[in-house]
């Protein structure tokens, strides 16, 4: 398998292998397609061939956050004993 540096006519430029070449696209150097995708910058920026190290999303809590809800005095009483009691909602729902 040959892979060789392709640029179409709208100017994007590809890795295909050999055999994949269509009509209309131009083998190019891979020191052309480095410069046209832009990742000679981040070899000559970053010294490593890539986006700098760990600069992905990253998560803004270490734990999910707890969902908090303002009840009266009685709801959260009534929430107390359901729970103790074992009651579930969905049959009470039904009555």
């Amino acid at each position: 398998m040959q892979y060789v540096y392709v640029k179409d006519a709208e100017g994007y430029v590809f890795k295909k292998l050999k055999s994949e070449v269509c009509m209309g696209e131009k083998i190019i150097s891979e020191k052309a397609y480095l410069k046209a995708s832009g990742l000679a910058y981040y070899e000559k920026e970053f010294g490593h061939g890539g986006a700098r190290e760990n600069a992905g999303r990253k998560p803004k809590y270490s734990q999910p956050l707890k969902i908090q809800m303002r009840v009266t005095k009685e709801e959260k009483d009534f929430i107390s004993y359901a729970r103790k009691n074992g009651l579930i909602l969905a049959n009470l729902m039904k009555v």
